[in-house]
């Protein structure tokens, strides 16, 4: 008889649990909440907008607005938490951005909803779809690469050996 296991789920990782899994701090650490994670498969969390966030003194300060790049930086948190927890490596490093788009701002007070979900992958790194919502509409969508960085060249190239 041949019994296939499930793969282990994770839900409810809070800030305190994010930073075990993530080398990052206040005011880098952009994840609030994980909130179910299937380790090397997907991930949702959730990253909440709030007006006292230090950006916002230079970012737009008549009319605030949160800078994409960290919509960017948090959806690639949420995707090294997938990365990290699967074993891939002890922490991923954003090796790659592709085809991100900006669908609306995002503004003081919203809470964003992120998405990654594993498309490919080799030894020491996956490729990610992910998404940011706001209110069940799309801010951001694209592709996210995560590398092990003891999976790189000296010249910074990511090895692409496939599995």
């Amino acid at each position: 008889m041949t019994t296939t296991s499930e793969p282990a789920v994770l839900t409810g990782l809070d800030n305190d649990r994010i930073k075990e899994i993530l080398p990052h701090r206040w005011p880098m650490l952009l994840l609030d909440r994980v909130e179910r994670v299937e380790p090397g498969i997907r991930g949702t969390g959730v990253k909440n907008v709030t007006a006292t966030e230090p950006w916002f003194q230079g970012h737009f300060p008549a009319d605030a607005v949160f800078p994409g790049v960290l919509v960017v930086e948090a959806l690639a948190q949420l995707s090294g938490v997938v990365f990290a927890l699967a074993g891939a490596g002890p922490i991923g490093y954003l090796a790659g951005v592709r085809s991100m788009r900006f669908r609306r701002p995002v503004r003081p007070g919203d809470s964003l909803s992120l998405t990654s979900e594993r498309t490919a992958g080799g030894r020491g790194y996956c490729e990610y779809k992910v998404s940011a919502r706001v209110d069940g509409a799309v801010v951001a969508e694209g592709s996210i690469t995560i590398a092990d960085p003891a999976a790189t060249s000296s010249n910074g190239k990511v090895l692409r050996t496939r599995e």
